[in-house]
């Protein structure tokens, strides 16, 4: 059975997916069991980046796999753990003192206290409660329940911004993953990178986001570790290089103050496999901190790209942007109303989140 995760919110019976209209999000209500001891085989945590002037661009396809510390309240129904407090956005890290890896224990734990009141530990905006909530008895499935959906682990597609072949060390999407119900930024217990495949292509037209279909999970060529997952994309270790046929030998990092609007460039995998670089206008430059993952506004130029996608798709978050022979940045975000325009955030606001 071919699995595949795509850039976009899809219906139940999807694998996998990954976003929401404008900013491209990781999350399905169904919950993926993957085999994480065998994915990750013992991989060392990040090591600190240290600065560097030249990296390896990437623009190829990836697969995303994270299992998230504790399990994500989704959703909720009325009932027991709605009257004790509990919220959607909220991570239950334990229940009866065990901790959470796997949203199964809690629903064995529920089952076995029959009634009785169970303690979880949550984290809410990063500080930790203890709630009391006594499971009640569902007739229509004959067994207990707190009344709550809950995420333990997710996948989708996206693409790869650069990896430092010093350290290994890479990063990716230029935003962060997302609960698409709660609008949560997942935190990672333990993740995968791994090679995709682009086996689909939606064209984006105006008020519809186009998107990038993948398969990843089937073949499962893993590529390195997720280990961090900030507002400004996922970090981690590669296994081993990642080659880079239109830059073999790397490119400088611009700095901010570097970037212009004009002609720039970015690489992306929309078909057969391979990066292949297109041209697109920067816009606009906006150097303000607080819109770090829109610094840069987009406008696609290139026909190629405009006949196989319509402009920026979901999927291509984190496709590096080049000028002036250097690395500025990395596609994030695309405008709904307008396909052929979007946004993207500097190589340097990466680099500072990946150290």
């Amino acid at each position: 059975m071919l699995i595949t995760a795509i850039m976009c919110a899809v219906p139940w019976s999807s694998a996998a997916t990954a976003a929401a209209s404008l900013d491209e999000t990781l999350g399905a209500r169904p919950v993926i069991t993957l085999d994480f001891a065998r994915l990750l085989n013992g991989r060392n945590a990040l090591t600190p980046q240290t600065e560097t002037r030249v990296l390896m661009p990437g623009g190829c396809s990836v697969g995303v796999a994270i299992r998230t510390r504790g399990v994500l309240v989704v959703g909720m129904d009325e009932g027991a753990a709605s009257d004790a407090g509990l919220r959607a956005g909220d991570v239950i890290l334990s229940v009866n003192g065990l901790p959470l890896e796997k949203a199964e224990v809690l629903t064995s734990t529920v089952a076995a206290a029959e009634g009785q009141m169970v303690e979880l530990v949550i984290d809410r905006d990063g500080r930790e409660r203890t709630l009391m909530i006594a499971p009640r008895y569902d007739k229509a499935g004959a067994a207990w329940r707190l009344g709550v959906w809950v995420r333990d682990s997710t996948a989708g597609v996206g693409t790869l911004t650069f990896y430092d072949p010093q350290t290994l060390t890479y990063g990716a999407l230029g935003h962060a993953i997302t609960d698409t119900d709660t609008g949560s930024v997942l935190s990672v217990r333990e993740g995968e990178l791994m090679q995709a495949q682009i086996v689909d292509v939606r064209r984006g037209q105006r008020g519809t986001p186009g998107e990038l279909r993948g398969s990843f999970l089937r073949e499962q060529v893993q590529l390195g570790a997720v280990l961090k997952n900030t507002a400004y994309g996922i970090y981690g270790t590669l296994n081993a290089p990642v080659e880079s046929a239109l830059y073999p030998d790397g490119l400088p990092v611009a700095s901010r103050s570097e970037v212009h609007a004009g002609t720039a460039t970015i690489l992306s995998t929309v078909d057969d496999g391979s990066v292949t670089e297109y041209t697109v206008e920067i816009t606009q430059v906006l150097r303000q901190s607080g819109a770090a993952q829109k610094s840069l506004e987009l406008k696609v130029t290139d026909e190629r790209l405009l006949e196989k996608t319509g402009g920026i798709v979901q999927g291509m978050s984190g496709s590096p942007i080049i000028q002036d022979g250097k690395i500025v940045g990395a596609v994030t975000h695309v405008l709904v109303n307008d396909p052929t325009r979007g946004y993207g955030i500097f190589i340097e606001n990466m680099l500072d989140a990946a150290a």
